[in-house]
């Protein structure tokens, strides 16, 4: 366990919240805590469903943390959070915290627990929401895109407006056939070699599953993520169905958005996935995305944290990986905006082959930067 870099006579001084708005569609929030000895922290509690309603519980951590030792801190981060905004708030100061420790230490954030355990970091592409125009085409090249920049997994989200409702209807059939005819589009796009993933967001029932599924393994996808509403009564269906889709030579992946360690406990008992996705933006920072690895890992579970977000995610993203010994695989935002680069230091690595090199400076490795004009 790495040095808690605590000082009890240091006190919060301000903690700042920030909205970039980087799309039509995306805005990305940060948290900004600043110490009484001069050192501050960074943090991302990206919401993008609705940005505004990160604001209350920001408040609220302003209310209670100003002139608060780090022990208050550590103190206030160990309550529960009742929402994904409030857990998003708690994952940005943990964030903070591991970049203001590392910094007080002089090291990167990742080796405050040791050596890291790989010194490259393996990413897929999420090029999903740099898919402007959602035409077969836009698949087709956002994948050759995605595929030319040296990745050779990529993920896509191709069904939208599919519901559990609406599936068995003349409008469901419809969409899945153009959710399918995308997918056959990225496959064509990104080659026969590389590993298509296929990002459901809870869409279907588990009987459409199972259907899709077959159709999905014809076209070579070998990730299925989040088919069903994760719900604890379709647990076991899930977990019918991760047997379905390994015999199809898929895994089932899930669990974007529990907003803590316990969470997953129910889930990976009933061995619901092959792979649990923990966000660092809400399931409690780095610390919980490292603890949810190890529980997963105790029950032969793979980790692979969901990262679709902005800058800061990915920085705090790499230190988990880089400091979890069963973290195999880390998804990456790719080709959204050229705001996610310009944001922050010119010497943060970059994805190189699929792959990410961990960042040398101190803390997570960046501050933002060019806030004023991120929509570029």
């Amino acid at each position: 366990m790495f040095h808690d870099n605590g000082r009890n006579n240091d006190r919060i001084e301000a903690l700042e919240l920030l909205h970039c708005p980087v799309t039509e569609k995306t805005t990305w929030s940060f948290i900004k805590l600043h110490m009484s000895d001069g050192v501050t922290g960074w943090g991302e509690a990206s919401w993008v469903r609705n940005p505004a309603a990160l604001d209350a519980f920001h408040a609220l951590a302003v209310e209670r943390l100003l002139g608060q030792d780090w022990n208050g801190l550590k103190k206030y981060l160990s309550a529960d959070a009742g929402t994904l905004p409030q857990a998003a708030i708690h994952s940005a100061l943990d964030q903070a915290m591991w970049d203001i420790r590392g910094k007080r230490r002089g090291c990167p954030s990742w080796a405050l627990a040791g050596a890291a355990h790989r010194g490259r970091i393996p990413l897929y592409a999420n090029v999903n929401r740099s898919i402007t125009h959602r035409s077969e085409t836009g698949f087709r090249l956002a994948g050759q895109k995605a595929a030319a920049a040296g990745f050779n997994r990529i993920k896509i989200a191709p069904f939208d407006g599919l519901t559990p409702e609406n599936g068995s209807s003349p409008l469901g059939k419809a969409l899945l056939d153009q959710g399918l005819a995308r997918v056959a589009a990225a496959r064509s796009g990104i080659g026969a070699a590389a590993d298509l993933y296929v990002d459901c967001h809870w869409r279907f029932d588990a009987r459409s599953a199972a259907a899709v599924m077959k159709e999905l393994s014809a076209l070579g996808v070998s990730w299925f993520e989040c088919p069903l509403p994760e719900t604890p009564e379709n647990i076991p269906a899930l977990k019918r169905l991760r047997g379905q889709a390994n015999v199809l030579g898929m895994r089932l992946a899930g669990l974007e958005e529990l907003t803590g360690p316990a969470l997953f406990m129910p889930w990976l008992a009933a061995g619901a996935y092959d792979v649990v996705m923990p966000d660092v933006k809400y399931a409690r920072g780095i610390s919980g995305v490292l603890e949810v690895a190890a529980l997963a890992a105790s029950y032969g579970i793979g980790c692979a944290p969901h990262n679709p977000s902005g800058p800061i995610c990915h920085a705090a993203s790499l230190a988990a990986c880089a400091a979890g010994q069963t973290i195999a695989l880390l998804e990456h935002q790719f080709d959204e905006t050229p705001a996610f680069w310009r944001m922050i230091a010119d010497d943060f690595p970059r994805p190189s082959n699929g792959e990410s090199l961990l960042p040398s400076a101190w803390g997570l490795g960046t501050a933002l930067r060019r806030l004023s004009d991120t929509r570029l």
